[in-house]
């Protein structure tokens, strides 16, 4: 991680001495009290899954250490609390205790892990020799492996919904998928996925495939497969720029799908930064006097970086000159530190777990396809990333009219009046639901926001037949005709949870905009772009190296 979290030099840190006074006697008394339970055979195991086996309970001393460990963890959260210090610099504190209070849990060390001492006493040493080869693995492959990847293949059994790719350039491919009923809405749908990860995340396996749903509801689905580049690329590719992504792939693949439909306008579809893209092309379109597109889908998508959650850590201006110079002319922003920060957000899920289990108890994970896509991670040309940084997450340009630029075009999405779509996931640490929420304000046309259970991923796979989790909307809100109200907490005031998936809602609400019912097409593409290789093609195959 380039967490950055010192640009400035130290800072001092205070603690005013009665708080801290309080604290430290809070710590004593605790501790006190832990001790008693000890010496009496009373200490319970801690509610913390990190000690919840039965090594731990049977243990008397690596329970203490336990409870110790824990308590030192409140005190040091309180102290960062109680820091007189900006709030930025509280984040920034908090996300650092964390790095460290997680890192130096007793169960991540042999030592110190008595669930870890007796699987490999049970295994006769087996466990031992094989935590140690997946240790070696890892190292050899640069990152922690979080399923049994052998269980996956691309194109086999997941990424698999039927089509093909029908266009395609340096930037992505475009594919079009078959349609599985006898008719389909005229006007088709072009989904833009993120960049910073691959599309299938969308299309995992038939039961949970997003893609599959909306063409087995009748829609002509397309969606960009973008290209992941590697260092031995020798194109330029390493070159593009934000224009570049917003002219030459998102409202390349819109002119596409427009063309081989036969519709002038068609839906589109915007995925996390995908969506911010999505939006940013529509905003260079209408600069130019085009509007491609008829209706607006925005998914856990951020257009004001206002309120960026746990992210907002990494976020300053020497990071961004850091990345300007790194990038700013051309090379790649590596996957692999991407896919490094995202897991230390979440550091006891996303890699301590799979310290213990993998290396220190010799298991090998579970197959989970969601986790297999996690770990396919891609690059970013470097001066996309550096425009994307500074003019998002740093200055949030993007809100502002005209203060953001894309093809010699001042953007502005305040001009964006088509219907939308946004839906945002109310556990999502990424894009918070209330920055998600935000778009409400930037854009203009007719609305609905829909607020998921659950987070960035598991919010938005969420397949109707599995009637999980559920979803909140408020139709009176939007039946009278108002614009949604600016605070969040005001909307969610008047909305009303509903079970089960939203899928289905999207789904109506889409096909309202989607025209006619006609004769479903038995072949894909058209004379100007005909089928090049079939789904899911050779672009999402290139792993990251």
């Amino acid at each position: 991680m380039n967490a950055n979290l010192s640009a400035a030099g130290p800072i001092p840190v205070s603690v005013a001495p009665e708080v801290l006074a309080d604290i430290q006697a809070e710590f004593s008394r605790e501790w006190q009290r832990l001790c008693d339970d000890a010496r009496r055979g009373a200490l319970a195991p801690p509610p913390d899954r990190r000690f919840a086996g039965e090594a731990w309970a049977a243990n008397h001393s690596h329970l203490l250490l336990a409870h110790t460990y824990l308590l030192s963890a409140r005190a040091m959260s309180r102290m960062v609390d109680a820091a007189q210090v900006s709030e930025p610099m509280r984040d920034r504190l908090r996300f650092s205790i964390m790095q460290w209070v997680d890192a130096l849990s007793p169960s991540n060390f042999l030592a110190l892990n008595p669930d870890a001492q007796q699987s490999i006493v049970e295994s006769a040493g087996r466990a031992l020799n094989e935590g140690l080869a997946n240790l070696l693995g890892d190292v050899k492959k640069g990152r922690i492996t979080q399923t049994d990847e052998t269980k996956f293949e691309i194109g086999r059994n997941v990424a698999v919904t039927p089509g093909e790719v029908v266009y395609e350039n340096p930037l992505f491919q475009l594919i079009q998928y078959a349609p599985s009923t006898a008719a389909v809405h005229a006007r088709p749908i072009v989904i833009v996925p993120p960049n910073i990860n691959k599309f299938y995340i969308l299309d995992l396996q038939p039961e949970n495939s997003f893609v599959r749903h909306a063409v087995d509801q009748g829609f002509t689905v397309f969606l960009i497969s973008w290209r992941n580049p590697v260092a031995s690329d020798t194109d330029g590719v390493d070159r593009a720029t934000w224009s570049d992504y917003l002219d030459n792939a998102v409202l390349q693949a819109l002119r596409v799908a427009s063309d081989i439909t036969g519709q002038p306008q068609v839906n589109a579809l915007g995925f996390c930064v995908g969506g911010t893209m999505l939006a940013s092309a529509l905003a260079l379109a209408e600069a130019r006097g085009e509007h491609p597109v008829a209706s607006l889908t925005l998914l856990t998508s951020l257009l004001d970086f206002h309120e960026t959650g746990v992210l907002k850590v990494f976020v300053d201006e020497a990071h961004a000159l850091l990345r300007d110079h790194q990038l700013g002319k051309g090379g790649l922003m590596p996957g692999r530190e991407l896919a490094t920060t995202f897991s230390f957000l979440r550091p006891n899920e996303l890699v301590w777990n799979y310290v213990v289990g993998n290396y220190l108890k010799g298991q090998k994970p579970p197959a989970f396809d969601l986790l297999f896509w996690n770990g396919d991670s891609t690059n970013l040309p470097g001066p996309f990333f550096s425009w994307y940084f500074r003019n998002t997450y740093l200055e949030n340009n993007l809100k502002v009219p005209g203060r953001a630029q894309a093809a010699g075009m001042p953007l502005d999405l305040t001009r964006l009046e088509m219907p939308a779509y946004i839906f945002g996931s109310r556990e999502d640490h990424i894009v918070p639901w209330v920055s998600a929420y935000a778009s409400t304000q930037v854009l203009r046309g007719p609305q609905r926001f829909v607020l998921g259970a659950s987070g960035h991923i598991a919010g938005v796979v969420n397949p109707p037949a599995k009637k999980r989790r559920s979803y909140w909307v408020a139709d009176a809100l939007e039946q009278s005709g108002h614009h949604l109200p600016g605070d969040p907490n005001a909307w969610l005031a008047q909305a009303a949870e509903k079970p089960g998936s939203w899928w289905p809602d999207w789904a109506a609400w889409l096909a309202g905009h989607s025209g006619k019912q006609v004769k479903a097409r038995t072949k894909l593409g058209n004379a100007r772009h005909r089928p090049i290789e079939p789904a899911p093609g050779r672009y999402v195959k290139v792993r990251a190296a």
